[in-house]
Protein backbone atom coordinates (compact mmCIF):
# COMPACT_ATOMS: atom_id res chain seq x y z
CA UNK A 1 0.00 0.00 0.00
CA UNK A 2 1.21 3.24 -0.24
CA UNK A 3 1.07 6.26 1.98
CA UNK A 4 -0.43 9.14 1.13
CA UNK A 5 0.76 12.27 3.27
CA UNK A 6 -0.49 15.75 3.71
CA UNK A 7 -3.98 17.33 4.12
CA UNK A 8 -7.09 18.73 2.57
CA UNK A 9 -9.54 20.93 3.79
CA UNK A 10 -13.10 19.70 4.18
CA UNK A 11 -15.06 19.14 0.90
CA UNK A 12 -12.32 18.35 -1.24
CA UNK A 13 -12.12 14.61 -0.02
CA UNK A 14 -12.72 13.58 -3.37
CA UNK A 15 -9.87 15.20 -4.59
CA UNK A 16 -7.65 12.84 -2.05
CA UNK A 17 -9.50 9.90 -3.31
CA UNK A 18 -8.84 10.36 -6.98
CA UNK A 19 -4.57 11.07 -5.87
CA UNK A 20 -5.37 8.01 -3.81
CA UNK A 21 -6.66 6.05 -7.10
CA UNK A 22 -3.76 6.81 -8.96
CA UNK A 23 -1.83 4.73 -7.29
CA UNK A 24 -3.87 2.20 -6.38
CA UNK A 25 -5.10 1.69 -10.02
CA UNK A 26 -3.33 4.34 -12.61
CA UNK A 27 0.30 2.74 -11.45
CA UNK A 28 1.81 6.06 -10.38
CA UNK A 29 5.12 5.75 -8.78
CA UNK A 30 5.52 9.12 -7.27
CA UNK A 31 3.85 12.30 -7.00
CA UNK A 32 2.75 15.65 -5.44
CA UNK A 33 -0.51 17.03 -5.56
CA UNK A 34 -1.71 20.95 -4.66
CA UNK A 35 -4.47 23.50 -4.86
CA UNK A 36 -4.56 27.11 -3.61
CA UNK A 37 -7.83 28.59 -3.30
CA UNK A 38 -7.64 32.39 -2.67
CA UNK A 39 -4.12 32.38 -1.70
CA UNK A 40 -4.74 29.23 0.63
CA UNK A 41 -3.25 25.74 -0.03
CA UNK A 42 -6.80 23.43 0.35
CA UNK A 43 -4.93 20.53 -0.66
CA UNK A 44 -1.65 19.91 -0.10
CA UNK A 45 -1.06 15.63 -0.88
CA UNK A 46 1.92 13.77 -1.64
CA UNK A 47 3.17 10.12 -1.95
CA UNK A 48 4.72 6.85 -3.43
CA UNK A 49 8.43 6.75 -3.91
CA UNK A 50 10.66 9.70 -5.83
CA UNK A 51 13.43 7.15 -6.43
CA UNK A 52 12.13 3.51 -6.69
CA UNK A 53 15.66 1.75 -7.46
CA UNK A 54 16.68 3.49 -3.35
CA UNK A 55 13.35 3.55 -2.31
CA UNK A 56 13.65 6.84 -1.38
CA UNK A 57 10.22 8.45 -0.48
CA UNK A 58 8.48 11.60 -2.43
CA UNK A 59 8.11 13.99 0.53
CA UNK A 60 6.39 17.68 0.53
CA UNK A 61 9.54 19.18 -0.69
CA UNK A 62 10.54 17.00 -3.52
CA UNK A 63 11.25 18.54 -6.40
CA UNK A 64 10.69 17.02 -10.01
CA UNK A 65 11.46 17.28 -13.98
CA UNK A 66 7.90 18.80 -15.29
CA UNK A 67 9.11 19.03 -19.28
CA UNK A 68 6.65 21.20 -20.97
CA UNK A 69 5.29 22.77 -18.01
CA UNK A 70 8.17 24.45 -16.84
CA UNK A 71 7.15 26.89 -20.16
CA UNK A 72 5.11 28.88 -17.49
CA UNK A 73 7.87 30.28 -16.01
CA UNK A 74 9.13 31.71 -18.97
CA UNK A 75 6.21 32.78 -20.14
CA UNK A 76 5.08 34.34 -16.48
CA UNK A 77 8.40 36.27 -16.37
CA UNK A 78 7.93 38.06 -19.65
CA UNK A 79 4.26 38.91 -18.51
CA UNK A 80 5.61 40.38 -15.03
CA UNK A 81 7.36 42.92 -17.01
CA UNK A 82 4.82 43.57 -19.26
CA UNK A 83 2.90 44.10 -16.14
CA UNK A 84 5.57 46.66 -14.99
CA UNK A 85 4.90 47.95 -18.04
CA UNK A 86 8.59 47.44 -19.37
CA UNK A 87 7.43 45.45 -22.39
CA UNK A 88 4.62 46.16 -24.43
CA UNK A 89 2.88 42.97 -25.61
CA UNK A 90 1.71 44.87 -29.22
CA UNK A 91 4.94 46.03 -29.73
CA UNK A 92 7.46 43.92 -32.11
CA UNK A 93 9.62 41.79 -30.52
CA UNK A 94 12.64 43.13 -32.62
CA UNK A 95 12.00 46.64 -30.03
CA UNK A 96 13.64 44.49 -27.59
CA UNK A 97 15.63 41.99 -29.92
CA UNK A 98 17.01 43.90 -32.62
CA UNK A 99 18.29 40.99 -34.38
CA UNK A 100 15.27 39.08 -34.27
CA UNK A 101 13.89 40.93 -37.82
CA UNK A 102 15.98 39.04 -39.98
CA UNK A 103 13.55 36.70 -42.61
CA UNK A 104 10.42 38.82 -42.35
CA UNK A 105 9.99 38.78 -38.69
CA UNK A 106 9.87 42.51 -37.83
CA UNK A 107 6.51 42.63 -37.59
CA UNK A 108 5.99 39.81 -35.09
CA UNK A 109 4.28 41.16 -31.70
CA UNK A 110 5.56 39.80 -28.48
CA UNK A 111 1.71 38.97 -27.85
CA UNK A 112 1.82 36.89 -31.64
CA UNK A 113 5.07 35.22 -30.36
CA UNK A 114 3.75 34.22 -26.91
CA UNK A 115 0.63 32.56 -28.61
CA UNK A 116 2.52 29.86 -30.29
CA UNK A 117 1.01 32.05 -34.13
CA UNK A 118 4.92 32.96 -34.91
CA UNK A 119 5.73 30.11 -37.01
CA UNK A 120 9.37 29.43 -35.17
CA UNK A 121 8.77 26.49 -33.63
CA UNK A 122 11.43 24.40 -35.35
CA UNK A 123 15.17 25.20 -34.23
CA UNK A 124 15.92 25.58 -38.37
CA UNK A 125 19.88 24.05 -36.59
CA UNK A 126 21.22 20.88 -36.31
CA UNK A 127 19.34 19.10 -33.49
CA UNK A 128 20.31 20.82 -30.46
CA UNK A 129 22.51 19.37 -27.78
CA UNK A 130 23.32 19.63 -23.97
CA UNK A 131 26.00 21.91 -25.04
CA UNK A 132 24.04 24.23 -27.07
CA UNK A 133 22.08 24.31 -23.70
CA UNK A 134 24.86 25.42 -21.65
CA UNK A 135 25.95 28.43 -23.96
CA UNK A 136 22.53 29.60 -25.12
CA UNK A 137 23.31 31.98 -27.95
CA UNK A 138 23.69 29.23 -30.26
CA UNK A 139 19.69 28.60 -29.77
CA UNK A 140 18.57 32.18 -29.76
CA UNK A 141 21.22 33.24 -32.51
CA UNK A 142 19.44 30.41 -34.96
CA UNK A 143 15.79 31.00 -34.10
CA UNK A 144 16.80 35.06 -34.54
CA UNK A 145 17.90 34.14 -38.21
CA UNK A 146 15.34 31.59 -38.85
CA UNK A 147 12.25 32.54 -41.60
CA UNK A 148 8.68 31.45 -40.12
CA UNK A 149 7.23 28.41 -41.50
CA UNK A 150 4.18 30.32 -41.68
CA UNK A 151 3.24 33.90 -42.40
CA UNK A 152 3.34 35.34 -38.81
CA UNK A 153 -0.14 35.56 -37.57
CA UNK A 154 -2.34 33.81 -39.53
CA UNK A 155 -2.20 30.04 -38.15
CA UNK A 156 -0.60 28.50 -35.16
CA UNK A 157 1.27 25.68 -34.16
CA UNK A 158 2.89 24.59 -30.75
CA UNK A 159 6.52 25.83 -30.08
CA UNK A 160 7.40 23.19 -27.61
CA UNK A 161 11.01 23.35 -28.18
CA UNK A 162 11.54 26.93 -28.91
CA UNK A 163 9.17 29.20 -26.73
CA UNK A 164 11.23 28.87 -23.39
CA UNK A 165 14.08 30.25 -25.22
CA UNK A 166 12.31 33.08 -27.44
CA UNK A 167 10.52 34.49 -24.03
CA UNK A 168 13.98 33.86 -22.07
CA UNK A 169 16.05 35.80 -24.33
CA UNK A 170 13.51 38.85 -24.21
CA UNK A 171 13.53 38.59 -20.72
CA UNK A 172 17.58 38.59 -20.79
CA UNK A 173 17.09 41.53 -23.16
CA UNK A 174 14.65 43.55 -21.25
CA UNK A 175 16.08 43.12 -17.69
CA UNK A 176 19.61 42.25 -18.42
CA UNK A 177 20.45 39.47 -16.59
CA UNK A 178 19.33 35.71 -17.38
CA UNK A 179 15.66 33.67 -17.07
CA UNK A 180 17.38 32.27 -13.93
CA UNK A 181 18.40 34.77 -12.21
CA UNK A 182 15.31 37.05 -12.98
CA UNK A 183 13.16 34.08 -11.63
CA UNK A 184 14.80 34.16 -8.44
CA UNK A 185 15.30 37.59 -8.02
CA UNK A 186 11.41 38.61 -8.73
CA UNK A 187 9.50 35.88 -8.57
CA UNK A 188 11.18 32.19 -7.04
CA UNK A 189 12.63 34.41 -4.16
CA UNK A 190 10.05 36.72 -2.90
CA UNK A 191 7.52 33.57 -3.50
CA UNK A 192 9.90 30.92 -1.79
CA UNK A 193 9.41 28.57 -4.64
CA UNK A 194 11.33 25.49 -5.39
CA UNK A 195 10.63 26.05 -9.00
CA UNK A 196 13.43 26.25 -11.58
CA UNK A 197 14.85 26.42 -14.95
CA UNK A 198 18.07 25.62 -13.98
CA UNK A 199 18.69 23.57 -10.68
CA UNK A 200 21.32 24.58 -7.96
CA UNK A 201 23.23 21.69 -6.78
CA UNK A 202 21.98 22.36 -2.80
CA UNK A 203 18.13 21.52 -4.49
CA UNK A 204 19.72 18.10 -6.28
CA UNK A 205 19.36 15.74 -3.60
CA UNK A 206 15.76 16.15 -3.63
CA UNK A 207 15.15 15.38 -7.43
CA UNK A 208 13.24 12.44 -8.15
CA UNK A 209 14.10 10.24 -10.56
CA UNK A 210 11.78 9.68 -14.05
CA UNK A 211 10.39 6.85 -14.53
CA UNK A 212 10.32 6.26 -18.33
CA UNK A 213 6.95 4.82 -20.12
CA UNK A 214 7.49 1.72 -21.22
CA UNK A 215 6.80 0.52 -24.59
CA UNK A 216 3.68 -0.61 -24.11
CA UNK A 217 2.24 2.31 -22.76
CA UNK A 218 3.84 4.52 -25.61
CA UNK A 219 1.94 2.45 -27.59
CA UNK A 220 -1.40 2.54 -26.02
CA UNK A 221 -1.05 5.86 -26.23
CA UNK A 222 -0.44 6.52 -29.54
CA UNK A 223 -3.85 5.06 -30.60
CA UNK A 224 -5.38 7.68 -29.04
CA UNK A 225 -8.07 7.95 -31.82
CA UNK A 226 -8.00 11.89 -31.90
CA UNK A 227 -4.52 12.14 -32.11
CA UNK A 228 -4.27 9.72 -35.21
CA UNK A 229 -3.01 12.66 -37.41
CA UNK A 230 -0.24 14.05 -34.57
CA UNK A 231 1.10 10.47 -34.80
CA UNK A 232 1.17 9.64 -38.42
CA UNK A 233 3.13 13.34 -39.02
CA UNK A 234 5.57 12.02 -35.88
CA UNK A 235 6.66 8.87 -38.09
CA UNK A 236 7.44 11.49 -41.25
CA UNK A 237 10.55 13.39 -40.86
CA UNK A 238 9.25 15.59 -43.41
CA UNK A 239 6.48 17.20 -41.60
CA UNK A 240 6.72 20.17 -39.42
CA UNK A 241 5.64 18.16 -36.65
CA UNK A 242 8.91 16.19 -36.50
CA UNK A 243 10.99 18.90 -37.73
CA UNK A 244 9.62 21.07 -34.17
CA UNK A 245 9.66 18.19 -31.85
CA UNK A 246 12.09 14.77 -32.21
CA UNK A 247 13.62 16.41 -35.43
CA UNK A 248 14.78 19.46 -32.98
CA UNK A 249 16.16 18.48 -30.26
CA UNK A 250 18.82 15.62 -29.84
CA UNK A 251 17.96 14.71 -26.08
CA UNK A 252 15.76 12.52 -24.80
CA UNK A 253 14.07 10.18 -22.31
CA UNK A 254 17.27 8.52 -22.22
CA UNK A 255 18.70 11.75 -20.99
CA UNK A 256 16.19 11.92 -18.35
CA UNK A 257 18.18 11.28 -15.05
CA UNK A 258 21.23 13.04 -15.94
CA UNK A 259 22.05 15.20 -14.07
CA UNK A 260 23.40 17.75 -16.04
CA UNK A 261 20.20 18.27 -17.72
CA UNK A 262 18.97 20.24 -15.21
CA UNK A 263 22.01 22.11 -14.71
CA UNK A 264 21.65 24.07 -18.07
CA UNK A 265 19.19 26.49 -18.49
CA UNK A 266 16.24 24.58 -20.78
CA UNK A 267 13.46 26.92 -20.44
CA UNK A 268 11.04 24.65 -22.42
CA UNK A 269 11.74 21.32 -21.67
CA UNK A 270 13.61 20.72 -18.35
CA UNK A 271 12.71 22.86 -15.79
CA UNK A 272 11.54 21.35 -12.30
CA UNK A 273 9.39 22.35 -9.72
CA UNK A 274 7.68 20.75 -6.44
CA UNK A 275 3.72 20.35 -6.93
CA UNK A 276 3.72 23.05 -3.45
CA UNK A 277 5.64 25.69 -5.30
CA UNK A 278 4.14 25.06 -8.71
CA UNK A 279 0.75 25.91 -7.44
CA UNK A 280 1.52 28.93 -5.39
CA UNK A 281 3.47 30.41 -8.05
CA UNK A 282 0.02 30.20 -10.31
CA UNK A 283 -1.69 31.36 -7.40
CA UNK A 284 -0.02 34.09 -7.32
CA UNK A 285 -0.39 34.92 -10.74
CA UNK A 286 -3.89 35.19 -10.25
CA UNK A 287 -4.28 36.90 -6.75
CA UNK A 288 -2.17 37.57 -3.48
CA UNK A 289 -0.54 34.60 -1.76
CA UNK A 290 2.29 36.39 0.89
CA UNK A 291 1.56 39.53 0.20
CA UNK A 292 2.64 39.15 -3.87
CA UNK A 293 0.78 39.08 -6.81
CA UNK A 294 2.13 39.01 -10.12
CA UNK A 295 0.18 40.04 -12.42
CA UNK A 296 -3.05 42.63 -12.52
CA UNK A 297 -6.30 42.00 -13.26
CA UNK A 298 -6.43 44.07 -16.77
CA UNK A 299 -3.38 41.52 -18.13
CA UNK A 300 -4.47 38.85 -16.57
CA UNK A 301 -8.13 38.56 -18.46
CA UNK A 302 -5.76 39.17 -21.56
CA UNK A 303 -3.91 36.07 -20.62
CA UNK A 304 -6.67 34.11 -20.62
CA UNK A 305 -8.46 35.35 -23.83
CA UNK A 306 -7.95 32.55 -26.62
CA UNK A 307 -5.41 34.00 -29.12
CA UNK A 308 -5.92 31.24 -31.33
CA UNK A 309 -8.00 27.92 -31.37
CA UNK A 310 -8.51 24.69 -34.51
CA UNK A 311 -6.15 22.91 -35.94
CA UNK A 312 -2.50 23.00 -34.61
CA UNK A 313 -0.07 23.12 -37.84
CA UNK A 314 2.67 21.21 -34.81
CA UNK A 315 0.34 18.97 -32.80
CA UNK A 316 -2.07 18.34 -35.73
CA UNK A 317 -5.40 18.50 -33.40
CA UNK A 318 -7.11 21.23 -32.37
CA UNK A 319 -5.43 23.45 -29.29
CA UNK A 320 -5.90 26.58 -28.05
CA UNK A 321 -3.88 29.40 -26.87
CA UNK A 322 -3.99 32.44 -24.67
CA UNK A 323 -1.26 34.87 -24.60
CA UNK A 324 1.62 32.30 -22.83
CA UNK A 325 -0.62 29.84 -21.50
CA UNK A 326 -2.89 27.23 -23.06
CA UNK A 327 -6.48 27.31 -22.29
CA UNK A 328 -8.86 24.32 -22.87
CA UNK A 329 -9.24 23.12 -26.26
CA UNK A 330 -8.84 19.74 -27.60
CA UNK A 331 -7.51 16.49 -26.99
CA UNK A 332 -4.80 17.63 -24.67
CA UNK A 333 -6.92 19.34 -22.61
CA UNK A 334 -10.60 18.68 -22.60
CA UNK A 335 -12.21 20.52 -20.01
CA UNK A 336 -16.06 20.43 -19.26
CA UNK A 337 -17.80 22.39 -21.20
CA UNK A 338 -18.61 24.86 -18.57
CA UNK A 339 -15.17 25.87 -17.38
CA UNK A 340 -14.00 29.20 -19.20
CA UNK A 341 -10.87 31.84 -18.49
CA UNK A 342 -8.51 28.79 -17.37
CA UNK A 343 -5.09 28.42 -18.63
CA UNK A 344 -2.03 26.45 -18.18
CA UNK A 345 -0.02 23.55 -19.50
CA UNK A 346 1.23 20.31 -19.80
CA UNK A 347 4.18 18.46 -19.84
CA UNK A 348 4.90 14.48 -21.17
CA UNK A 349 6.41 13.75 -17.74
CA UNK A 350 2.54 13.66 -16.44
CA UNK A 351 2.55 17.33 -14.75
CA UNK A 352 -0.22 19.77 -15.22
CA UNK A 353 -0.50 22.89 -13.63
CA UNK A 354 -3.58 25.30 -14.18
CA UNK A 355 -5.17 28.26 -12.78
CA UNK A 356 -8.63 29.00 -12.52
CA UNK A 357 -9.05 32.99 -11.73
CA UNK A 358 -13.09 32.93 -11.42
CA UNK A 359 -12.78 30.57 -9.05
CA UNK A 360 -9.32 31.70 -7.23
CA UNK A 361 -8.26 28.59 -8.01
CA UNK A 362 -4.48 27.33 -8.60
CA UNK A 363 -3.81 23.50 -9.37
CA UNK A 364 -0.43 21.55 -9.58
CA UNK A 365 0.13 18.10 -10.13
CA UNK A 366 3.89 16.92 -9.97
CA UNK A 367 4.54 12.95 -10.74
CA UNK A 368 7.90 11.16 -11.87
CA UNK A 369 5.97 8.31 -14.43
CA UNK A 370 6.37 9.65 -17.94
CA UNK A 371 3.00 10.28 -19.62
CA UNK A 372 2.12 7.94 -22.48
CA UNK A 373 1.02 11.13 -23.92
CA UNK A 374 3.31 13.17 -25.48
CA UNK A 375 2.54 16.58 -24.12
CA UNK A 376 0.48 14.99 -20.78
CA UNK A 377 -2.87 15.64 -20.20
CA UNK A 378 -3.60 12.18 -19.75
CA UNK A 379 -5.82 10.28 -16.99
CA UNK A 380 -4.27 10.99 -14.18
CA UNK A 381 -4.81 14.58 -14.63
CA UNK A 382 -8.19 14.02 -15.82
CA UNK A 383 -9.27 12.19 -13.28
CA UNK A 384 -7.83 14.43 -10.47
CA UNK A 385 -9.36 17.79 -11.93
CA UNK A 386 -12.84 16.11 -12.00
CA UNK A 387 -12.77 15.03 -8.60
CA UNK A 388 -11.88 18.82 -7.70
CA UNK A 389 -14.82 20.72 -9.86
CA UNK A 390 -17.02 18.26 -8.13
CA UNK A 391 -15.62 19.63 -4.57
CA UNK A 392 -17.13 23.27 -3.31
CA UNK A 393 -15.17 25.21 -5.47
Amino acid sequence: MTTIDGTVAPGFEPVREAFERNFTGGGEVGAGLTVYRDGEPVVDLWGGLADPATRRPWRRDTIAPLASTCKVFASGALLLLAERGEVDLEAPVARYWPEFAQRGKGGISVRTLLAHRAGLPSLHMRPLTWEDLRDWTPITDALAAAAPEWPPGTAHGYHGVSIGHLAGELVRRVSGVTLSEFLAREITGPLGLDCYVRVPAAAMPRLATVVVPDAESVRLGMEVPELAGFVAALNDPGSLSYRALYGSVAIGWDAANERRTYEVESPSMDGVASAHSLARYLAALIGPVGGVRLLGPDLLDRVRTPQADGLDQVLRVRTAWGIGFAVPGGPFWPAPGHLTGLFGQSGATGSFAFADPARGLAFAYVPNRGSELLEGGDFRVRSLAEALYRSPV
